[in-house]
């Protein structure tokens, strides 16, 4: 595999520090990492997990997922209903 001198491949997460500002730096990488799920897929190749137990972690928040949908549609329905009122 050849490489370009004239182009380097930057690879994985990386941040600027600009000014010396390494605070701004550090704050932005955070974010990146966040963003990316490293963390919380380091945190599931920690230990092994039984498919059931995968299966029902999935469906548990699917089902969270589809209740905050619900709340937020009635949510908007009574404020909707209020302003009628008035």
């Amino acid at each position: 595999m050849r490489q370009n001198n004239n182009k380097q491949e930057k690879r994985g997460l990386h941040v600027e520090v600009r000014n010396g500002d390494f605070n701004f730096a550090l704050r932005k990488f955070k974010k990146k990492v966040a963003e990316d799920g490293i963390l919380q897929e380091l945190r599931q190749r920690e230990a092994f997990e039984k498919p059931s137990i995968k299966r029902a972690k999935a469906k548990k928040a699917g089902r969270a997922r589809w209740l905050k949908k619900l709340a937020k549609e009635n949510e908007g329905m009574e404020t909707n209903n209020k302003q009628k009122k008035r």
